[in-house]
């Protein structure tokens, strides 16, 4: 296989992306991806593409705009709006490769992302195949399950950082922690898990603009569910501590074509050994079936 940069440009500003290439195959196939909350495409992703890559599909692997090597201030900012529109611009960017079968292009998304690839699936109906792993669903059933205390905090810092944008100004929360300390994650295991994923050398910084945390509770993809056309796999863990498993298991009785697997795991185990394994052949299977 090989790698190659492949970048476009979404409301004005580029995105960074690569492209994954399998030797021997003309036209694949592509899988589209990108990572979840404020997290960049280096992180632990190229595990997926590469695997994905070595079994005849293309992946075309993005950053959101203010996040790894695209472009866009403040940096780390996590927006619905602007995430959704880099998704649909990635998406018309693949299907204009010369490289790779525009008509067969399936969406890989995990954690938030999870579910920006089912809003988008509902959005696009040319979408052959979405898989979501471990995906949020419900703003509201996860603010729930994080408790009023949470809640609380993260209205507050909200709110601080929404007056700070007016005179253009930022104020910071970190995205994970340990429970003691507040952040947009900080349930147990979230601090270890999710840096675990940040390469050695990385310039990423562990905080985010606090504003998306107003935003949160209202970001509903499961509304969207319904509307999906196209087969969908969910893979979700039942110890996730980040994502009422409930609401998961709500969210895939409204898709018409979903399958859905269950894992007995916690939010980040997907990502790493000795889970990874097992759940990248599930997806790869899936995959082989809808649209190779």
């Amino acid at each position: 296989m090989k790698r190659v940069e492949s970048n476009f440009v979404s409301e004005g500003l580029k995105c960074s992306g690569w492209l994954y290439l399998p030797e021997g195959v003309k036209k694949p196939p592509v899988v589209v991806m990108a990572h979840g909350f404020a997290a960049e495409k280096s992180f632990g992703l190229a595990a997926f593409a590469e695997r994905f890559c070595g079994e005849g599909f293309a992946v075309f692997l993005f950053d959101y705009r203010n996040f790894g090597d695209s472009e866009g201030e403040p940096r780390n900012l996590v927006s619905v709006k602007r995430q959704l529109e880099d998704w649909r611009n990635a998406l018309n960017h693949v299907r204009k490769l010369k490289e790779v079968n525009g008509e067969k292009v399936a969406l890989w998304g995990t954690s938030f992302s999870g579910g920006h690839v089912l809003v988008t699936a509902a959005r696009d109906q040319r979408v052959s195949a979405v898989v979501a792993q471990v995906p949020f669903v419900d703003g509201l059933a996860t603010t729930y399950f994080l408790g009023f205390k949470f809640v609380l905090r993260a209205l507050a810092h909200g709110l601080a950082d929404a007056l700070a944008s007016l005179v253009g100004g930022v104020h910071y929360v970190p995205v994970v922690s340990s429970p003691e300390e507040f952040a947009v994650m900080n349930t147990p295991g979230s601090k270890e898990g999710y840096l675990s994923l940040v390469p050695e050398g990385s310039t990423w910084k562990n905080m985010c603009p606090a504003r998306i945390l107003l935003s949160i509770p209202f970001y509903r993809p499961v509304r969207y569910a319904s509307k999906i056309k196209c087969p969908v796999l969910i893979i979700y863990a039942e110890g996730d501590t980040l994502i009422p498993p409930k609401a998961v298991s709500k969210a895939t009785g409204k898709i018409r074509d979903a399958k859905v697997i269950r894992l007995d795991a916690g939010h980040f185990d997907v990502y790493v050994e000795p889970l990874f394994d097992k759940v990248v052949e599930m997806e790869l299977d899936f995959l082989r079936e809808k649209i190779l």
